[in-house]
């Protein structure tokens, strides 16, 4: 990246402090173009969402060839959720930014790290929760891959889909994945993933999990980190199906 790039992507993450700041580099035209991003997270502090709406503008722009954000008070290193994020976004180039409290006591930048896909898949227990990154759909996902050696497709699941009054993503999409429907009554058999209702407002399945034998449950709970627990009580009680992969149907 030139300079003027770089200066355009401090003078940003600068701006945005002590939130994250998120962009796009686009050649636009053969030229390098810095396209500052809102962010669109919960907790911007902490992580970045790109909206969907300004992506597409920035693809609409030129070839995106960068993908930039910062990291306030802390290092300028990818995170596991980065990391994954980097796997999913087919942009072979990301930028952290890192800032915070200088001796003076101001705010400057501190270092700049760039990476890109490398294959990574994040361990499966004690995952940090992005929802649409480590979810507990993306568990399941990771468990086939390492375990099974398969690789399941992904879905677009915005953030609280199980509370607008029409979304059924786990039910209109597990056939295509290549999963068969056994039933809430099926005796449970390792690599099962099970559906699970847990205050969905639509009134449909909304958390999944990977049964690994002996009562043994695998899952991601929003907000919470990745981990293993007994299955029963609880568990047991919200479940609405066990589905068995049966792979890709033709």
């Amino acid at each position: 990246m030139n300079e003027q790039t770089k200066n355009a992507i401090a003078d940003h993450a600068l701006a945005e402090y002590p939130r994250e700041c998120c962009g796009l580099v686009v050649l636009e035209r053969g030229a390098e173009v810095y396209v500052p991003c809102t962010n669109a997270a919960t907790t911007p502090a902490e992580q970045f969402v790109i909206p969907a709406h300004e992506y597409a503008a920035a693809e609409d722009r030129g070839q995106i060839v960068v993908v930039v954000h910062s990291h306030p008070g802390a290092a300028a290193r990818p995170s596991a959720a980065d990391r994954k994020a980097c796997e999913q976004s087919g942009v072979h180039k990301w930028v952290i930014v890192s800032l915070g409290v200088q001796g003076d006591g101001s705010i400057a930048l501190d270092d700049w790290f760039e990476f890109g896909p490398s294959g990574y898949i994040a361990p499966l227990v004690g995952r940090k929760f992005v929802h649409g990154v480590h979810d507990c759909y993306d568990l399941v996902r990771s468990y086939y891959q390492l375990e099974r050696g398969v690789t399941l497709p992904d879905f677009v699941r915005p953030d609280d889909w199980w509370a607008d009054g029409v979304s059924d993503l786990f039910t209109e999409n597990f056939e295509k994945a290549g999963f068969q429907d056994m039933g809430q009554e099926a005796a449970l058999e390792v690599g099962d993933v099970l559906l699970m209702q847990i205050r969905s407002k639509n009134g449909v399945p909304n958390h999944s999990g990977v049964y690994l034998g002996d009562n043994v449950l695998l899952h991601h709970m929003y907000g919470q980190l990745s981990g293993r627990t007994v299955w029963g009580g609880m568990w047991a009680h919200s479940l609405r199906t066990v589905l068995r992969y049966k792979g890709e149907r033709a």
